[in-house]
C-alpha cells in the first residue's frame, strides 16, 4: 500500500508541475480504484500530452463519472467541455455536441466560475467559425470580463486570442495582431496552463501566416518551440511541429521540414484530424517542389481524406504533369467553393500560373487583380505584408512576361525578388529570379539574364528542386552530359615566334592547325573551339580521345619542322554553355584543362580513370599524382607512351 501511495503522490506532484510524461508513467503504476476524480482528470491530461489520445478520452470520461457521483458539477462541466473538444477533433461532431450540451446544462444554475468562461469561449469560437464576427467579438468580450471576475487567467488570454483572430478575419489586422501578441507574451512568461498556452500559440502563428506576416510567425514559432522544449511532452502534440515544418519549408530546410510534418501526422493520426491534414498537405508541398509528383499526390490525397482541401497543390501537380486544362479546372473549382478572402488568396497565385500556361490571360489578370485587392485589404499598418506584396508582384511579372512586356516584367519582378529575399524564402526568390532572367534575356540584356538564371539554378540545386534546376540548365544550355575532353597547347610559342618571324610562324601554325584538326575529326571528335595556340576538343569515348592524342603527336613528329605540343585529356560530366557555339563548361572540362597545363613537352597526360575507361591497348608510364589548380583533391594521372 505504501508503494501505491508513493506512486500516487509522485503522479500528483508531476501533474502539479505539468511534467506530463512523468505523470503519465506514475499514474500508470497506480491501481484505478485509488484514483479520485481529479486524478482521472490529470491522468487524462498526461495521456493527451503524451500522444495517447484514446486513453486520454477514456480517463476523462472516468473523471466525468467520478465528478458527477461526487456531486461536483463544476468539475463535471469542465471535463465535459474538454471532451467536447476531444470529440470535435476526432470528427465525431454529434458526440462533441452532446458533451457541450452536458456542460451547458450542468452550469446553468451555478454561480459564475472559470467553467462558465470556457463555455463562452466555445460559443465564441463557434460564432467565429460561422462567420458571425460581430457576435463572436461580443462573446469573447463577455468571456474576458467573466474570466477576470472569477480569476481565470487562462480564459482571459484565450478570449484575447479569439477576439484577435476575429479582428483579423474582419480585416482589422493591426488590432488583431496586437491582441495576439499580448496573449502570446502571457503564454511565454508561463502565467497560464500548458494547454491554454499551446492554443494561444497555435492561434497566433496561424493568424500571422494567414496575413503573410511570416517574420512574426517565425518569431512566435521559435518561442513556441522553446516553450514546448521546456515541457516533458512530445509537442502540442503535433500542432507545434506543423507550424515548425511550415517555417522550415519557407526557409528552404526541406528535409527537416518533412520530418517534422511526418512526426506531427504520426502523433495525431487518431485525433484532431485537421492537424495531420495540414501536416500531410505540407508534406505534399515539399515533395512537389522536389519533383516527386507521385509522392506529392499521395500526400495531398491523405490530406483530403482528413478534411483539408488539396488545392492548389494538386492542380500544380497536374500542371507539372502537362495536364494544364485539368489543373485549371481543379483550381477554378476550389476558388468557386472558397468564400474567405484569405482562403482564396492561397489559391489565386496558382490560378495565375496555370491560366498563363493555357493561354488564358484574361483569367490570369482577373486573379492577379483579386490578389491585389485582398492584399491591400489586409495591410499591416499602412504597408502590405512583404510576402503578400512579393506574391502580387510575381503574378504581375508572370503576366507581363506572357504579354512580352519585357521592361514592365523586369520592373515588377525585381521588386518581387527583393521582397522574397527580405522574407528569407530561397525557393520563392529563386522562382522569381528565373522569371527575371528570362525577362532580361528577352529584353536583350544577356549578362543580367545570366546572373539571375545562374543564381536561381544554384538555389534550386542547393534546395533539391530537381525539375526547376533541370529547366534552368536547359535554358542556360547546361544540360549535363558525359564526354571526354582534350586540350592541346604549343610549348614555348612565344620563343618560336621570335625565332621564325611572323611569316614562317603563320605557315607553321597553319600546318599545325591542319594536322591537329584532321586527327581530331578522323578519330570521331569535334573541335569545340581554338584556345590561343591550341585546341579544345570533345569525344564520345576515352578511347577515341587518346587515339586522337597519339595521332596528333605522331603527325607532328613526322614533320620536318613542327612545334612541340602538350596534350591533356579527361572524361567527366559537363554541360553545354552556349547552344549556338556548342561550347562546354563544368568540372569535367576544368579538370581536362588543368591536366593539359600539367603535361610536359611532347607529353600526352590523361587522368588514370580516363585510361582505365578506354578499354586498354595503350602503353603508359607509371602513374603519378598531380595537384591541379582549382581542383580540391589531387588527381591521379598517367602519361601515354606514343612514340
Amino acid at each position: 500500500m505504501s508503494q501505491i501511495l508513493d506512486s500516487l503522490d509522485n503522479a500528483r506532484a508531476a501533474a502539479e508541475r505539468q511534467a506530463w510524461r512523468a505523470a503519465y508513467t506514475a499514474y500508470g503504476g497506480v491501481d484505478a480504484s485509488e484514483l479520485s476524480a481529479g486524478d482521472f482528470e490529470h491522468f487524462g491530461e498526461a495521456a493527451w500530452w503524451s500522444g495517447k489520445i484514446d486513453e486520454a478520452i477514456r480517463y476523462r470520461e472516468k473523471a466525468f463519472a467520478a465528478y458527477t457521483s461526487a456531486g461536483d458539477d463544476h468539475g463535471a462541466a469542465r471535463v465535459a467541455l474538454t471532451l467536447a473538444w476531444d470529440y470535435e477533433g476526432k470528427g465525431s461532431f454529434a458526440v462533441s455536441n452532446g458533451w457541450f450540451a452536458s456542460a451547458d446544462r450542468l452550469l446553468a444554475d451555478l454561480d459564475e466560475s472559470p467553467e462558465h468562461a470556457r463555455l463562452l469561449l466555445t460559443k465564441g469560437l463557434g460564432a467565429m467559425a460561422q462567420g458571425e464576427l460581430e457576435a463572436a467579438t461580443a462573446i469573447f468580450d463577455e468571456a474576458y470580463s467573466l474570466a477576470k471576475r472569477v480569476g481565470s487567467r487562462d480564459a482571459q488570454m484565450l478570449a484575447l486570442s479569439g477576439k484577435g483572430r476575429t479582428f483579423i478575419i474582419a480585416g482589422q489586422i493591426d488590432k488583431g495582431l496586437a491582441l495576439l501578441d499580448e496573449a502570446s507574451a502571457s503564454a511565454l512568461c508561463g502565467d497560464i496552463s500548458a494547454h491554454s498556452a499551446g492554443l494561444v500559440y497555435c492561434i497566433t502563428i496561424s493568424a500571422c501566416q494567414d496575413v503573410g506576416d511570416y517574420r512574426r510567425a517565425a518569431e512566435w514559432t521559435e518561442a513556441a518551440n522553446s516553450w514546448c522544449d521546456t515541457l516533458d511532452v512530445t509537442g502540442f502534440p503535433g500542432a507545434c511541429r506543423v507550424h515548425r515544418a511550415e517555417a522550415m519549408r519557407l526557409r528552404g530546410e526541406w528535409s527537416a521540414a518533412e520530418a517534422q510534418a511526418l512526426t506531427a501526422c504520426e502523433e495525431l493520426k487518431d485525433f484532431d484530424q485537421m492537424i495531420p491534414a495540414a501536416g500531410w498537405y505540407e508534406i505534399g508541398e515539399i515533395r512537389r517542389r522536389r519533383g516527386d509528383l507521385a509522392g506529392a499526390e499521395e500526400a495531398y490525397r491523405v490530406s483530403s481524406e482528413l478534411g483539408r482541401e488539396p488545392q492548389p497543390g494538386l492542380s500544380l501537380v497536374r500542371l507539372a504533369e502537362g495536364k494544364a486544362e485539368v489543373a485549371l479546372a481543379g483550381v477554378t473549382r476550389s476558388l468557386e467553393e472558397a468564400q474567405s478572402p484569405l482562403f482564396r488568396l492561397r489559391r489565386l497565385p496558382a490560378q495565375v500560373e496555370i491560366a498563363i500556361a493555357v493561354g488564358d490571360l484574361e483569367t490570369a489578370r482577373a486573379a492577379a487583380d483579386e490578389m491585389e485587392q485582398t492584399v491591400d485589404a489586409y495591410k499591416i499598418g499602412d504597408r502590405r505584408a512583404a510576402a503578400f506584396d512579393a506574391m502580387v508582384q510575381f503574378a504581375r511579372g508572370q503576366i507581363l512576361l506572357a504579354e512580352k512586356d519585357w521592361a514592365g516584367a523586369i520592373r515588377v519582378l525585381r521588386h518581387s525578388r527583393d521582397a522574397w529575399q527580405g522574407v528569407g524564402a530561397p525557393y520563392e526568390t529563386a522562382r522569381v529570379r528565373a522569371a527575371l532572367g528570362t525577362a532580361y534575356r528577352r529584353g536583350g540584356d544577356e549578362h543580367a539574364s545570366t546572373v539571375e538564371l545562374e543564381g536561381a539554378l544554384a538555389a534550386f540545386e542547393r534546395l533539391g528542386a530537381g525539375p526547376e534546376a533541370a529547366r534552368l540548365k536547359e535554358l542556360l544550355g547546361r544540360t549535363e552530359t558525359r564526354r571526354t575532353f582534350l586540350f592541346t597547347d604549343i610549348v614555348d610559342s612565344t620563343r618560336l615566334l621570335e625565332t621564325l618571324g611572323d611569316d614562317k610562324w603563320r605557315r607553321l601554325l597553319a600546318r599545325h592547325d591542319e594536322l591537329v584538326g584532321d586527327a581530331i575529326t578522323t578519330s570521331g571528335g569535334e573541335v569545340v573551339k581554338r584556345t590561343g595556340d591550341g585546341f579544345f576538343a570533345s569525344f564520345e569515348t576515352p578511347k577515341a580521345a587518346i587515339e586522337a592524342a597519339v595521332a596528333i603527336q605522331r603527325a607532328l613528329a613526322a614533320e620536318i619542322v613542327a612545334p612541340d605540343i602538350r596534350i591533356g585529356a579527361h572524361a567527366g560530366g559537363a554541360f553545354r554553355t552556349d547552344s549556338e557555339t556548342a561550347d562546354y563548361g563544368g568540372q569535367g572540362v576544368h579538370v581536362a584543362a588543368r591536366i593539359g597545363a600539367a603535361a610536359g613537352t611532347g607529353e600526352i597526360l590523361v587522368s588514370a580513370e580516363t585510361l582505365d575507361a578506354s578499354g586498354g591497348g595503350f602503353r603508359a608510364a607509371e602513374r603519378r599524382t598531380e595537384t591541379l589548380k582549382g581542383v580540391a583533391e589531387p588527381v591521379e594521372v598517367v602519361a601515354i607512351e606514343w612514340r
